[in-house]
């Protein structure tokens, strides 16, 4: 498991705010909040994310309708590339330049994104070119 940094283009980092996961603009103190996204590679393109030592983990579930991120409180370790029920974990991390967007494998056309404005909730977008939501992100090893 390695540990990362991420951010948007806008430059708002992701943190807990009532146990959800929100991207926001952190600032003096407050930049102790920022959450370190834990990754375990499990194809050349594809990794689970996780956050919290990887105890808490991304995932894309979809029920009629409606697509939605969540955080589930599983281990990142105990997830595996074989099993099918763990799909929804996986997301497809497709690098351009500097910036990284990440698909989710179980939901194809689904992006994690951030909205334009700050502190408000990570999620998933289906519509990555409508620049209502912003889907490139700053994706770097933490040291």
């Amino acid at each position: 498991m390695q540990a990362f940094r991420i951010w948007d283009i806008n430059q708002k980092t992701f943190y807990l705010r009532n146990n959800q996961l929100v991207a926001g603009y952190l600032q003096g103190p407050n930049v102790y909040l920022e959450e370190k996204i834990d990754v375990v590679p499990i194809e050349p393109h594809a990794l689970f994310l996780g956050i919290h030592g990887g105890k808490m983990c991304l995932s894309c579930v979809k029920t009629g309708d409606e697509t939605r991120l969540q955080l589930e409180a599983v281990d990142i370790t105990d997830l595996s590339k074989n099993k099918k029920q763990d799909e929804r974990f996986t997301f497809i991390r497709s690098d351009s330049g500097p910036t990284t967007s990440f698909e989710s494998a179980a939901c194809r056309g689904w992006f994690l994104c951030t909205a334009m404005d700050a502190d408000q909730p990570v999620s998933l977008t289906n519509t990555p070119d409508k620049g209502i939501m912003v889907t490139k992100f700053y994706f770097q090893e933490d040291e």
